[in-house]
């Protein structure tokens, strides 16, 4: 499995766009969640998965080769979705593309916030963010493009 390049913020702007649901049930966490196993599996990815609407879990799996580490990290980046609306990655690179990095200059405390690519926002067109889907084990780049790659199927 080769390792993706990291986007652009405009790339990443883009892709938050582009993947907006028309709506996000019990159902769709389930569908989302299994489609992403079978992307990991597929690529023997050793990763966890996490979908959330709101404050309740609907989805969580962890992959052979996957950690408590990767938990604690699902945690820290969903955080960052939840606190700026957008993927975690996209926030980390806006700060990047500033000249500075999110651990320096955000002023939030990087042990509860990770501004690390894999937790992507999921939105509902009129509602807005209701949720986030997570992955954690690859690097950072490939967490994002994982999780794209699977809402883009998914939609």
């Amino acid at each position: 499995m080769t390792t993706p390049t990291a986007p652009t913020v405009e790339e990443l702007e883009s892709q938050e766009l582009r993947l907006v649901l028309p709506h996000f049930t019990y159902e769709d966490a389930w569908a989302l969640g299994t489609l992403l196993v079978d992307l990991a599996r597929e690529r023997q990815a050793p990763v966890a998965i996490d979908i959330t609407r709101g404050s309740q879990q609907l989805f969580h799996a962890a992959l052979p080769g996957s950690t408590p580490d990767n938990d604690a990290w699902i945690a820290r980046k969903r955080r960052v979705v939840e606190r700026y609306g957008c993927s975690s990655f996209l926030v980390g690179t806006r700060f990047r593309a500033k000249g500075t990095t999110f651990e320096e200059s955000s002023r939030l405390d990087p042990d509860v916030y990770a501004a690390h690519g894999g937790a992507f926002p999921i939105a509902v067109r009129g509602a807005g963010v209701i949720g986030t889907v997570v992955v954690s084990g690859l690097p950072q780049a490939a967490d994002h493009a994982l999780v794209v790659e699977a809402l883009e199927r998914f939609t």
